[in-house]
Formats: structure tokens, C-alpha cells, sequence
């Protein structure tokens, strides 16, 4: 099953869907370490309430799958992952793959059509939201937010400089603020080094020299149920690894921006291997000293997600464009109402 976690699957009463990375606990702390790394002018108030809903927005895209209908399902569930080993199917690497989503899957289709004996074939009866022969989008969700954060913050800019009214201003902050939250999410699960793998749920055992864990609880296991076997996440003795927010490199370019987010779950892909010897040699059962010894790697990549997170949204500020459109349409308000000014 695609993406699955049998414990999740019990609980919900459904036979099959596409996991998320980390429990809510988790991608609330990612949210929590990435607020913790700006800095103080940051484009909008970050008040305590304010805070609160944008940790509580990192479970949202989870949250979508309390709805079982399918076109929810066939839009919300590739957005969370990508299987990067598989990019050679399609002749791509992470070098290679376009920027643009829908490319993306032209060459999925291209590839499938002219090599259809690289795939194995397709159950209909196990992809009812028509999501099997994709390899995931998770690094052109995480670029979109990205624009649609630098798109809501040159609406703030425009408000605030050309006459929006307090509640238009409140408005275009609430929508960043949004934003901000519900991003978060997929920049937590790219931290998650099984949602960067084909491999996201036990080993593939038709390919496992190494005898790596096959069993489909792993995931799960990742996900949460290590960090509750071993006290919870403490958000608190994480935080002072947070640096400040810098901006991604070359961001003004959208094809150097998207190749740093496609780093950045390379990166992650590395540590899929190691994650699963971790396993193997008891350092992820949680119990025992030896038992605990992955509980400082799996803390660590949920400092990288807060990290990578908050240099994000910097970025997103800094490189909001200016809204002409809005603005010429202030400006003539302005000068119709000048009362108003």
C-alpha cells in the first residue's frame, strides 16, 4: 500500500491512504522551532495567539483526511511525498526534474508510455484515487506555498503602504498566517527521510541484500511512536539549536529556488539507509540505553525541517513583489474617497 501505515489504518477504520510525516506533535514543533527563528521585524505581529495558529496549522493537510471522498484523496495525498529512487524510471534525477508540476507528470506519462515494462502493473482495486502510477510532488507543494506566501505578503505590503482599511489589513494577515501554517506541514514531512523513499514503509523485500526492516508498522513507528516510547518531543531543549532565519540562496530565481528545495529532500533521502541500520541494530526500539540512541537523529531532523521552515518564510517576506494591480486600484479609491485618507 502506497504511503501506509497499518496502525493508522486500524484507528480510522479505512483500509489504505497516504500517511504524513511526523504525528500533529511533531509538525507542531517544526512549526514551533521555525517561529522561533525569526527575527523580531518580521513582516507580520507574531503575537501568542497569532503563534498558536500557525502551530496549530501544521496539521491541517492531515487533518483533510478525515474526508474519504477521492478527489480529496487524489489531490491532498501525493503533496506529502516523492519517491526520489524512482526518478531514473522516467530517466530524470533530482538535477533534471522541471519545475513546473504539471511537466512533471507529462513526463511520468511520456516515460510510462514508452517503457511500460519498468512498471509493474496497477491493481485498480487498490487505486480508487487514481494515484499509483505518480511518483509524488511533495518538493513542487513546498515551492507553491512558497509562492503563494510571497504572492499574500506583497498584498500585505501594497495594503499598508496605499491605504488598505485595518480590516483589509487584518485580512491579508490572517491569510499569511495561513499560509505560513499549513506549509509548514510539508516542509515537516520532507524531514521525514521516508517520505523521500520509495522505501517509506519497510524495506522493499525483493530488494533487501542487507535485511532491513519489512514490517509496515516502521513508518508509524517514525512518525510518533518512538518519540512517545521515549517521553515526548521537547520542543523547549530544541529550540536553542534553531539559528536565525537566512534567506535561500539565488531565491529570485525560481529555478534556482526549487533545485534548494529538491537539495533539501535529497538531503533527507541520505539518511534513509542509515535510519533503517539504526533499526536493525536496536537503536529505535526505545528501550534500554541502546535502545535510545536514535532519539538525538530523529530530534535533529526535526531542527533541520523548523530550520529550513523559517528561512522560508524570511525569504517569502523579502521577496514578495509589489502588487501593482492592488496598488493602482488603492490609489484610485483613495482619490475617489479622499475623505477616507
Amino acid at each position: 500500500m502506497k504511503k501506509t501505515s497499518l496502525a493508522l489504518a486500524v484507528v480510522l477504520g479505512i483500509s489504505a491512504f497516504h500517511v504524513g510525516a511526523w504525528d500533529y506533535e511533531g509538525h507542531h514543533a517544526v512549526n514551533e522551532l521555525a517561529l522561533a527563528s525569526l527575527p523580531k521585524d518580521f513582516g507580520i505581529e507574531l503575537t501568542p495567539v497569532i503563534k498558536n495558529r500557525i502551530e496549530f496549522l501544521a496539521g491541517e493537510p492531515d487533518r483533510w483526511r478525515n474526508v474519504s471522498d477521492l478527489p480529496l484523496k487524489h489531490f491532498n495525498g501525493p503533496d506529502h511525498y516523492i519517491d526520489l529512487e524512482d526518478l531514473k524510471l522516467y530517466d530524470l534525477t533530482p538535477e533534471t526534474v522541471p519545475v513546473m508540476r504539471y511537466d512533471f507528470v507529462a513526463d511520468i506519462v511520456k516515460a510510462r508510455a514508452a517503457h511500460p515494462e519498468r512498471f509493474p502493473a496497477i491493481d485498480p482495486a487498490k487505486d480508487a484515487d487514481h494515484t499509483r502510477e505518480l511518483d509524488g510532488f511533495l518538493p513542487w507543494a513546498i515551492t507553491e506555498y512558497y509562492e503563494k506566501l510571497k504572492s499574500d505578503f506583497g498584498t500585505l505590503k501594497s495594503l499598508r503602504q496605499y491605504g488598505g482599511t485595518p480590516e483589509e489589513i487584518a485580512n491579508a494577515q490572517a491569510d499569511i498566517v495561513y499560509v505560513m501554517g499549513v506549509m509548514g506541514h510539508f516542509v515537516g514531512d520532507g524531514s521525514q527521510p521516508l517520505h523521500t523513499s520509495a522505501n517509506f514503509n519497510g524495506w522493499d523485500p525483493k530488494h533487501n541484500p542487507k535485511g532491513y526492516t519489512t514490517k509496515q508498522t516502521f513508518h508509524a513507528w517514525i512518525d510518533g511512536g518512538y518519540f512517545k516510547m521515549t517521553g515526548g518531543i521537547k520542543v523547549e531543549a530544541l529550540v536553542g539549536k534553531i539559528h536565525p532565519a537566512t534567506p535561500i540562496p539565488d531565491a529570485s530565481d525560481p529555478e534556482a529556488f526549487f533545485r534548494n528545495i529538491v537539495a533539501y529532500l535529497v538531503a533527507q533521502n541520505k539518511m534513509v539507509e542509515p535510519l533503517y541500520q539504526m533499526e536493525k541494530d536496536g537503536q529505535l526500539s526505545g528501550e534500554g540505553e541502546k535502545g535510545l540512541q536514535a532519539r538525538s537523529f530523529l530530534d535533529g531532523q526535526l531542527v533541520k525541517a523548523g530550520q529550513m521552515l523559517g528561512n522560508l518564510w524570511l525569504t517569502a517576506w523579502q521577496e514578495a513583489p509589489e502588487d501593482t494591480y492592488l496598488e493602482r486600484q488603492l490609489q484610485q479609491r483613495g482619490a475617489a474617497n479622499p475623505q477616507s485618507n
